[in-house]
């Protein structure tokens, strides 16, 4: 009964971040971002953080015996939920976390019983629309685009920012953005082969990452730390403990009879392996960097309190199964062999 309170807390909380006339020693502006609330002197709150349990938990409840998302106009309604606090999470600007909330639909939406077509069709139109962008950039290039030719595209044609597009362009052209916006995918790449197979041990490795000038090295990039100092072994295991954690939450889903729950535990391991995937794809250089942090192993505050928030919300799912089965959920039209 809290998830929708808690979800208009949190949007409360982000319209804050970005309403005018709030003084700047209350939302201060980190790397070009307005996504903290100032506590203290020394402390500080990331509502985009807690946005993401709140969203799971009002989708959940949202979705428990609903049959309207079986139809392709029945999707609508979670994708407009989605829709807001996305928006004002774009806005602060933080593209890292608003990437994680529509992956974590399509999974409570699979889980809760969508139509694959229906969700193919969405996920095939947010392909294209990616594609074209990324398409656009390779066309009109941002290193390009102040040169006065004929031949570019017009300004209206950019739908992206111009620094993501420059995002991009240095992930396509690193060796031209070597010095400014590839530095840190290059220099985090440069980490990771010097780690080999075992990795350089603790000494060698600080030493390494602090003259190379690996930046954040205790947040974004630290799966490129734990890789220059443990190796690809390291880096392995730390992949497949993500995925025996999402296995875990995805078992006490199956176990559980109360549908609120299957679906939260759902979008809580969804959510946690999108941005493990998400964080370790950027360090490797196989998407744009965003910043965005390794759940658990990053140092956060904001950040690693969400993650233990929705693990303590999955142990307390598990701890205490309901004594009764809930009514029957994600109610489907009968079919022939029901009917007999």
């Amino acid at each position: 009964r809290m998830a929708y309170p808690l979800a208009i807390l949190t949007l409360v909380a982000l319209v804050f971040l970005i309403a005018p006339g709030v003084p700047r020693s209350i939302v201060p502006i980190r790397n070009g971002a307005k996504s903290w609330i100032a506590l203290t002197s020394t402390m500080t709150l990331q509502p985009s953080e807690f946005a993401k349990i709140a969203f799971v938990l009002a989708m959940a409840w949202h979705l428990r015996y609903r049959e309207s998302y079986r139809t392709f106009l029945g999707l609508l309604a979670p994708f407009l939920i989605m829709f807001v606090p996305v928006a004002l999470i774009l806005k602060q600007p933080d593209l890292g976390t608003a990437m994680l909330f529509a992956p974590t639909l399509f999974a409570m939406l699979v889980a809760a019983g969508a139509k694959l077509r229906h969700l193919g069709t969405l996920a095939a139109i947010g392909v294209v629309v990616v594609g074209a962008n990324v398409a656009i950039i390779a066309i009109d290039p941002p290193h390009a685009q102040s040169n006065s030719r004929e031949d570019r595209l017009p300004s209206w044609v950019h739908v992206m920012k111009p620094h993501q597009e420059k995002r991009f362009a240095a992930m396509m052209w690193p060796e031209r953005y070597a010095k400014r916006e590839a530095f840190q995918g290059l220099t985090a790449k440069r980490m990771i082969a010097a780690g080999g197979l075992t990795g350089l041990g603790r000494e060698r490795a600080a030493v390494l990452i602090r003259w190379n000038g690996l930046p954040e090295p205790h947040n974004d990039m630290i799966f490129a730390v734990i890789c220059c100092r443990w190796g690809c072994v390291g880096g392995v295991i730390v992949v497949a403990l993500y995925l025996v954690l999402t296995m875990s939450l995805g078992l006490i889903a199956v176990r559980s009879k109360d549908p609120f729950v299957r679906l939260s535990l759902v979008g809580f391991a969804a959510m946690i392996f999108t941005q493990a995937a998400y964080n370790i794809a950027m360090t490797l250089g196989m998407i744009p960097i965003t910043g965005i942090t390794l759940p658990f192993i990053s140092y956060g505050g904001s950040s690693l309190l969400a993650s233990f928030m929705m693990i303590g919300l999955a142990l307390n799912f598990a701890a205490r199964p309901p004594k009764w089965l809930a009514r029957p959920s994600f109610e489907y039209e009968p079919t022939e062999v029901m009917l007999q």
